[in-house]
């Protein structure tokens, strides 16, 4: 095992809180950044910069440029297979709308309380979904050349990439599935949280290999806490939106509560009774200059505190996605990899415990050296 891995998992498992079998290198260490354990890097949509996301090669290329997890999103087919797509309206990601034969099932409904067109995977089995292409999300920003060359994959088949990569590599591929849209799911009868499970504990792989389930609901997670105790190798992560948004299940039960009131000192303890980490867009965490002259972030310091990881979404090095600050010459598809690795040093120096980004080989770099 290299030594880049053995820190990734460290830092993995220190969100558990736990050892694992399958691993011996790989040590519990307490719950602080004071550790100074190199960030995971998460293949966002696996390498979404350079492939269509969501796609094996997506995620292929990712491993293939130093991820030390990918990260598919999973929604759920008619016929109860979870899929990757980022959302459940799949007319963005897919050639669905130029299909003939599927016209008939663009429809509106309320997707978490919005009103929403196109197509949508809960109106498709698996079989159907198999026929349609995967195309660029942002045709704007990046290459259109794959367009129409990658299926929709399944779960099945993203764990057994995992598995395979991890064998030819010599490296454990870990996994950061997200459940989108659960409490949309569950009331069509399609529910999530079982499926994955099963899937999880049946591979050989992911019996024993880092994964960490996110969601931006909450009530999915309490119920999955109950059935994963600590340590496991399967971890929770309670993703943040922008502070006066609100989780869906809160709103759907009639007790709605902001991302704001969740990220308190007192909520983030709360939160940690159910959740191992938190996932905050990364403006949210904010570095401020401390008396000592280092960078800190209030954010993370009060989730350390808390005893939660601080794991932050998504790094990307076109100048679109990039902070002023953190901008180079040309418009807003021009890349620049030096200003992203700055901007995602900067995160690190504040503590995070691992990043989310579109592009792992610039991830990478950020965190090994350049």
């Amino acid at each position: 095992m290299s030594p880049r891995l053995t820190a990734a998992l460290l830092a993995l498992l220190l969100v558990a809180g736990c050892k694992t079998t399958s691993h011996p290198q790989a040590k519990p260490m307490p719950p602080t950044s004071d550790n100074r354990t190199p960030p995971l890097v998460i293949g966002h949509r696996g390498a979404s910069a350079l492939r269509p996301e969501h796609t094996l090669e997506s995620y292929r290329k990712a491993i293939e440029d130093g991820a030390d997890l990918i990260e598919p999103d999973l929604v759920s087919t008619r016929d109860g297979v979870l899929v990757a797509r980022h959302e459940n309206e799949i007319s963005g990601t897919t050639d669905v709308a130029s299909r003939p034969e599927f016209t008939g099932r663009r429809t509106t409904r309320s997707i978490d309380g919005e009103r929403v067109t196109g197509w949508f995977t809960e109106d498709f089995t698996l079989a159907e979904l198999k026929t349609l292409r995967a195309r660029e999300r942002l045709p704007e920003l990046r290459s259109t050349a794959l367009d129409g060359r990658f299926e929709i994959p399944t779960l099945a088949e993203i764990l057994d990439l995992a598995a395979a990569e991890s064998a030819a590599r010599g490296r454990v591929i870990g996994l950061a599935p997200e459940l989108k849209h659960p409490t949309h799911f569950a009331s069509l009868g399609l529910a999530m949280e079982s499926r994955l499970l099963d899937a999880l504990n049946a591979h050989p792989h992911t019996r024993t290999a880092p994964v960490v389930i996110q969601s931006f609901e909450t009530a999915n997670l309490r119920a999955l806490r109950e059935r994963i105790p600590r340590p496991s190798n399967l971890t929770l992560l309670q993703l943040y939106g922008d502070p006066n948004e609100k989780p869906f299940d809160t709103v759907a039960v009639g007790k709605p509560r902001s991302y704001a009131s969740l990220a308190t000192p007192e909520a983030l303890r709360e939160v940690a009774t159910y959740a191992d980490a938190i996932g905050p867009h990364y403006l949210a965490i904010a570095p401020r200059k401390a008396e000592d002259g280092t960078s800190r972030s209030p954010l993370v310091d009060a989730a350390h505190a808390a005893g939660l990881q601080v794991i932050v979404y998504t790094f990307r090095p076109e100048n679109h996605f990039l902070p002023g600050d953190y901008r180079g010459t040309g418009g807003p598809a021009a890349r620049h990899d030096a200003g992203s690795i700055r901007q995602i040093r900067d995160a690190i120096a504040v503590g995070i415990d691992g990043f989310f980004t579109d592009d792992p080989a610039v991830g990478r770099r950020a965190v090994d050296g350049d």
